[in-house]
Order: structure tokens, then C-alpha cells, then sequence
């Protein structure tokens, strides 16, 4: 292969990645025109057209596709290796690119992340808080912060941030009005408030402790939201039973205004997990911010 074609690959990578040639160029550091006449190029070298063009979208073809399943994880490794040849040098430097949901914020990982870009200043950071599924091979995404639930295939992971403690919350005004919930399966005949991952539905159980071991409830939602802060919002007025992170809630415990039911019954949920793609390649940056998820949690 020469080299003309590979430096071809990857904007048709990029691009593909992207979703349109102006992303492609700004991520390349490209003008947008040299990205566009790469591709046609490429095009015409292959003798296959790889790209749908309109004035509002650029779409791959079937053929396309298929070319972006095979090139990509090449591509990928081919990035790492450069990285690697940085990294050698013994400098921690380039852009780490992660991945989380939102609850995870100020849960711990903004502290987390504050520690890490302190430590390491020549790191560039893009946090995009998102609770669906990442694709770690084609989103560009260096690592991805998510429960165990959805952690993806083929990948490693390690446990970062505290173990998470729950809670099920109430107004008093709902629990005057709808009795109090005394054993977990009560809560099927009480209007929910869920934790949703994405418009699909998928919904967080509610986990309890029993003489088995651990495990869950699923009540029908009368709310779903995928921000926890809503989640109490909805409880403080009344909507039904919340089922959220305890640290998150414990304010408008101590505020009273609301009241944590079958306390006793919850089990702590495992701690989120680091999910990335492979150690081989591994670039210096994520190797640092995950000794830094291990040392533990800036708090101040």
C-alpha cells in the first residue's frame, strides 16, 4: 500500500466516524475542501463510491460500510501505535476522550477528572456525558464510565468511584396519602419515579437484599427521567416513590422534604466501571487517568 492510500484511509475513517466531511476536517485539522477531494480521490482510485452526498448529510454506501467495518479497528490500532511513539518519549500529552453518565458527575467523577487534568496539565480533556451504550471502536471515545449493566463486549474494565449506596424516596405528603411501602414487593402498588437510560425505556431495578442475596424489583413508572436531580424534583411534589443515589438525595433528607422508606431492605448497587478497549496500544494519557481512578476521589 502506499502512502497516499493509507493517509486516505484514515479521513475516509474519519469521516465515516464523523458523520460529515466539516467534522472530519476539524478533528484532522484540516481545510474542509482537502478532506472532500481526499475522499473523491480515494473514490476514483478504488473505483467504487463510498459515500452517499446530499447539501445536508453524507451517508455511507453498502460498499462503504463494509469498507468502514474492515478499516476501522486497523486505523484505531494504527493511531494507538503512533500515541505509543509519543508516550515513549516519556510525556503524557494529546486529548483523552471519555465517556459517562450524568449521574456520575458530581457523584465523582468531576473531581476525579479536575485531580487528573491537574496532575497531568499537557492533557486535553472532553467529557460527554451520555447514558447510552458507547461503541468504543467507532466513537472515537477512549473510554467509557458505565454500570456493569452495560459495559460493552470484548473490553476491559476496573472499578472506579464509591460503592453506590441507595435510597428509595417520598414526600410526606405522598405517604400520608398512599400509606408506607414495608416490604419491597409494596412498592408495585405505588406510583414509581425510574432512572431511564435512554428513550427506549431501559430502566435502572430497584435492588434490595433478601435471604437469597440480592435482587430486584421493576415497579411501572409513573415518571422516568435520566437525571437523578429529577428524579427528587418529582418526589418533593408528590409524584410517587423515587429510587436514587442516597448521596445525591441526602440534602433534601436532612431538609425533610423528603422521607427514605425500606431503608433496612436496600442493597448498595457495584461501583461504576472504567470501560475501554484493549490494553494493547494502550495510549500513556488513559494509562495515567486510570492510576488516578485507582489512587481515589479528589473530594475538596
Amino acid at each position: 500500500m502506499n502512502r497516499n492510500n493509507l493517509g486516505d484511509i484514515r479521513i475516509f475513517v474519519e469521516v465515516a466516524r464523523k458523520g460529515g466531511f466539516r467534522a472530519a476536517a476539524e478533528s484532522l485539522q484540516l481545510a474542509p475542501a482537502s478532506v472532500s477531494e481526499a475522499v473523491q480521490r480515494f473514490e476514483d482510485r478504488l473505483g467504487v463510491r463510498l459515500f452517499e452526498r446530499s447539501t445536508r448529510a453524507v451517508a455511507l454506501t453498502p460498499v462503504g460500510e463494509r469498507f468502514f467495518e474492515r478499516s476501522l479497528p486497523a486505523v484505531t490500532d494504527l493511531e494507538a501505535a503512533i500515541n505509543d511513539l509519543h508516550d515513549q518519549k516519556g510525556r503524557v500529552t494529546g486529548t483523552l476522550r471519555l465517556s459517562a453518565p450524568y449521574s456520575a458527575g458530581p457523584f465523582f467523577l468531576d473531581d476525579l477528572v479536575a485531580r487528573f487534568a491537574i496532575s497531568h496539565p499537557e492533557v486535553d480533556v472532553e467529557l460527554i456525558y451520555d447514558d447510552k451504550k458507547v461503541d468504543l471502536l467507532s466513537s472515537g471515545i477512549d473510554a467509557a464510565v458505565r454500570s456493569n449493566t452495560l459495559l460493552g463486549q470484548d473490553t476491559h474494565a476496573v472499578p472506579v468511584g464509591p460503592e453506590l449506596t441507595m435510597s428509595i424516596v417520598a414526600s410526606p405528603d405522598y405517604l400520608a396519602k398512599n400509606g408506607m411501602p414495608v416490604q419491597p414487593h409494596d412498592i408495585l402498588s405505588h406510583a414509581a419515579i425510574c432512572y431511564a437510560f435512554d428513550l427506549g425505556g431501559q430502566r435502572a431495578p430497584w435492588g434490595f437484599k433478601g435471604l437469597d442475596g440480592y435482587y430486584t424489583v421493576e415497579p411501572k413508572p409513573r415518571m422516568m427521567a435520566n437525571d437523578m436531580r429529577s428524579l427528587i424534583h418529582y418526589a418533593e411534589h408528590g409524584l410517587g416513590l423515587a429510587y436514587i443515589y442516597r448521596e445525591i438525595g441526602l440534602p433534601y433528607i436532612e431538609n425533610g422534604t423528603v422521607v427514605e422508606v425500606l431503608a433496612e431492605h436496600l442493597s448498595p448497587l457495584p461501583r461504576y466501571s472504567l470501560n475501554y478497549r484493549s490494553k494493547r496500544h494502550m495510549t500513556s494519557r488513559l494509562r495515567a487517568f486510570i492510576d488516578t481512578a485507582k489512587e481515589g476521589v479528589l473530594v475538596s
